[in-house]
């Protein structure tokens, strides 16, 4: 009823209306970094803020694998584990927090994008091929999987890099190497990504420790962890030997988030260190641009809602950015 008592128009509940929704991504999409779990994740959220649903965040993650498997694990900041479950209508099967963002805050990652070109199969279809015709995978999935899990559950608890990068490598060399056990073998790692492979596994000689660890998803570029500091010597190490093209900016190549460098001006052009010089001049410069861009992060705090000044619609409901 109105204030004069009048009835009021019936009011549709929200869960009636249509929606509109507007995804962006400011990384590569379909290149392997995970850019579907990253959209799947944020949808699922911003539907569950808008509905104020009562579920959990482990119990929405498991709307979220539906779209995208990884998207689960991308419901939560910090670190995550998404469990595998044993119901075959998937109900127990989602992700938990191992531990929150600030458990290691002197974890960082740098990204280096090898191609930001859509690869040739896609993540589902690959995964559907591998576990059609690969034997190794199926042996990855009863006895490696769940043992790499608690080891890695352990490192991150224990805050133990030396261990948790040993993890990271050996598991991505398996992926891939399951990737090429599928038949017909599916590569996504190019040249310039064993090149990384390469230089990581130099650096850690170099540095007489476990100082630094790759991972490839489905894709070609590469993720690299490090502690804060060892980063410095791996962003000076990178920028010399993958220099940027010039048709790229310089703040766009690197955008030095963490302030490595005094100024744009310095990247590329500076190796502090000297085994780390020794180590950038054996391997030399590859061919600008072989690394597009360097994206230099830390562990995040998971989807959160943003204020209205930042909505991708304008009042109309549309799209403020559109591609022509």
């Amino acid at each position: 009823l109105l204030s004069d008592g009048a009835p009021a128009e019936t009011v549709v509940p929200l869960s009636q209306w249509s929606l509109h929704v507007c995804s962006e991504n400011n990384f590569p999409t379909a290149a392997g970094l995970a850019s579907s779990a990253s959209g799947y994740a944020a949808l699922v959220s911003a539907l569950g803020a808008l509905f104020d649903l009562p579920q959990s965040t482990s119990d929405l993650s498991r709307v979220a694998r539906v779209g995208s498997g990884s998207a689960c694990r991308s419901m939560f900041g910090g670190f995550v584990a998404w469990q595998a479950g044993v119901s075959n209508d998937g109900h127990d099967s989602f992700a938990v927090q191992v531990a929150d963002r600030l458990h290691w805050p002197e974890l960082q990652a740098l990204i280096l994008v090898a191609s930001d070109k859509k690869k040739a199969i896609s993540s589902t279809a690959g995964m559907q091929t591998t576990v059609e015709t690969s034997e190794l995978f199926a042996e990855r999935v009863r006895s490696v999987v769940p043992k790499r899990m608690e080891a890695m559950q352990r490192a991150i608890t224990d805050r133990d890099f030396a261990t948790f990068a040993e993890i990271t490598m050996r598991d991505s060399n398996q992926f891939h190497a399951v990737c090429l056990d599928t038949y017909p073998p599916i590569s996504y790692m190019n040249d310039i990504s064993r090149s990384i492979v390469g230089l990581i596994h130099a650096f850690n000689a170099a540095r007489g420790r476990v100082a630094a660890a790759y991972t490839y998803d489905a894709g070609p570029n590469a993720v690299i962890y490090a502690l804060k500091d060892d980063m410095r010597d791996l962003v000076e190490l990178f920028t010399y030997c993958f220099p940027r093209d010039e048709s790229t900016p310089k703040e766009a190549f690197y955008p030095d988030a963490f302030a490595i460098f005094d100024s744009a001006d310095q990247v590329g052009q500076r190796l502090t260190r000297p085994e780390v010089a020794q180590l950038a001049e054996t391997a030399g410069k590859f061919p600008a641009g072989s690394v597009r861009r360097i994206i230099h992060t830390e562990v995040g705090d998971g989807p959160r809602v943003l204020a209205a000044s930042e909505s991708l619609l304008d009042d109309a409901g549309l799209p403020k950015h559109t591609q022509q």
